[in-house]
């Protein structure tokens, strides 16, 4: 019996209360579509990115908070009319509390979430953007970048770092090697080092668990 295994991948984006998915890639999309975004937008459903304070709409592709509306989006929470307010607006659009771009061919990026941004001086600092470039050092097992509240700044980054097996490593060398490559104000301030990294059941670094060990 002759079994042809398939060797394509798409992304895909969806969440519970927007199922099943709202952006989707295609088999044929270039490599940097399929490596940097979740897909295009699917039919019959609007996408737009908002800014988190105003609400207001946002320019192509500049980040902001990704709301949908459209069939995929639920009535509501169960039992939870508060909720179900707080999540979608008068007009239908739910907010996904997800940080993203949307481009001119209507391809989605996610760039973080709305809870896990940074805000250091004013400037706005996403997480998974400084972890996705500090994943580029040749020491460096896990990361997890949070905010820690600084008196002059309002928050300062702190990079929570498990190093590959037999590597040693100073915080001042991964600052080092941040000069240069990204802007000054997303360098790490702190340098955290942790044997590892705790985990979610889903294979996810566990946030509020590095907080509680960065603590400690």
């Amino acid at each position: 019996m002759f079994i042809q295994t398939c060797r394509i991948t798409s992304a895909a984006y969806g969440t519970t209360e927007n199922s099943p998915v709202t952006f989707q890639g295609f088999a044929m999309d270039e490599i940097t579509r399929k490596i940097e975004t979740v897909g295009y937008i699917s039919p019959h459903v609007e996408a737009k990115i908002v800014n988190l304070q105003t609400e207001e709409l946002l320019p192509l592709n500049m980040p902001g908070e990704l709301w949908i509306r459209g069939y995929t989006v639920m009535l509501g929470y169960w039992n939870e009319p508060e909720k179900t307010k707080e999540s979608i607006t008068p007009e239908g659009w739910y907010k996904t509390g997800d940080i993203a771009t949307l481009d001119s061919y209507g391809y989605c990026r996610i760039v973080g979430r709305c809870k896990d941004m940074i805000i250091r001086g004013g400037e706005n600092i996403y997480p998974a953007e400084v972890e996705s470039f500090l994943h580029t050092h040749p020491k460096i097992h896990e990361v997890q970048v949070v905010g820690v509240h600084d008196d002059r700044m309002g928050e300062e980054l702190c990079a929570c770092v498990s190093l590959g097996d037999g590597q040693n490593c100073t915080a001042e060398e991964i600052q080092a090697f941040c000069k240069g490559k990204i802007s000054n104000f997303k360098i790490p301030r702190y340098i955290v080092f942790l044997n590892e990294l705790p985990m979610t059941p889903t294979g996810k670094v566990c946030t509020m668990a590095v907080n509680l060990k960065r603590k400690h």
